[in-house]
């Protein structure tokens, strides 16, 4: 007879706490750097008007070799994954119906249409550089929809043989390279262009790949801006059960895994309605936005860390080339988009 038993206690009933002290322990280090340079980019932000999120990157890619620590890693990596979905998901609480009929239903179609055209441009470029149709699905799915996380999930719809490990790691690391770069340098380029906040906003959220990176590009031009480029973001993201889909049937071929949405974007989606829908203190809703805001640069300061600028060009300049093309295409699309319809 075990003491478990003997004490008349199951050992589901013993573990539970200590499986709860041992998450605290084991992600309190990450966590805490996570929002201490948080802090530190909210406080510079607040003193030198430049924008928390760029602060909060930057500041957190110094601390990248925190990211090999056993300690903090964890912690990390929550901070950067679940921490972003919920600081997204809390988003839907900011958006109104007001603010999405500024976009019209013109900018909606468009997000759907370029997404399809990025596909279509990912798979006739691989094939110019001599790779698969199943790689340009790969790479030009991953700039159109979701970066990195697209880029897991198409890999898995995918036959195994028409992809090699090497194929599906080139490409998350590639589109992760472009994405931060893009967080960096697409604000000011949209500025140069002379698009206000509610255009900025929706080119952010329909040319960057990672949600991450949108947030923190959005969010460092304005409040407004911030909002409307998550709203078009997550439309790309609700797309990709359908990309999925599509995939599957094309290489004949059941998806390896569930095609519904993510759990944040249904959440999104759902709290978007109650603020539309149900009257909620004024009060109760400043804090929430307060709270989801401050998440979010949380989450960046994390993503900071973990964004080590040697193992982003690990693969090398030339492997780089064809996910630089899918990603410029996507831009000179959403330009040409912008200048039609939106200016």
């Amino acid at each position: 007879m075990t003491n478990s038993e003997q004490s008349g206690h199951s050992p589901a009933a013993i573990s539970a706490p200590q499986r709860v002290l041992g998450w605290i322990d084991t992600n309190r280090s990450g966590i805490a750097l996570a929002t201490t340079v948080a802090l530190a980019s909210s406080f510079l932000a607040e003193h030198y008007g430049a924008p928390a999120m760029l602060f909060a990157l930057l500041i957190g890619m110094a601390f990248n070799f925190m990211n090999d620590t056993p300690r903090a890693a964890s912690g990390i990596a929550f901070c950067s994954r679940d921490l972003l979905r919920l600081g997204v998901a809390l988003l839907g609480l900011r958006l109104t119906f007001a603010d999405v009929s500024q976009l019209g239903i013109t900018p909606i179609i468009g997000v759907a249409v370029m997404l399809v055209l990025t596909m279509i441009g990912g798979v006739i470029f691989a094939r110019l550089f001599g790779r698969t149709t199943a790689f340009g699905l790969l790479t030009g799915g991953s700039v159109a929809i979701c970066g990195a996380s697209a880029a897991m999930a198409i890999a898995a719809v995918l036959p195994k043989k028409y992809l090699q490990e090497e194929d599906v790691l080139l490409t998350v690391v590639g589109v992760t390279a472009m994405s931060t770069i893009a967080m960096i340098l697409y604000p000011m380029l949209f500025g140069w262009l002379g698009l206000a906040d509610v255009e900025s906003g929706y080119m952010i959220g329909a040319t960057i790949h990672d949600v991450a990176q949108v947030v923190g590009a959005g969010y460092s031009v304005s409040d407004t801006a911030g909002d409307i480029a998550t709203f078009t973001k997550l439309l790309r993201v609700a797309l990709l059960p359908v990309v999925l889909l599509v995939v599957a049937v094309t290489f004949r071929k059941e998806a390896g895994g569930t095609a519904g949405l993510p759990w944040f974007v249904i959440a999104f989606i759902i709290l978007m309605a109650v603020r539309n829908f149900v009257p909620l203190p004024e009060g109760l809703l400043n804090f929430i936005n307060d709270a989801s805001r401050f998440l979010l640069v949380v989450a960046i300061s994390a993503l900071g860390v973990k964004t080590s600028l040697k193992k982003l060009f690990a693969p090398g300049v030339k492997g780089l080339v064809l996910i630089a093309i899918d990603t410029l295409f996507l831009l000179v699309q959403a330009i040409i988009f912008a200048h039609i319809f939106l200016l």
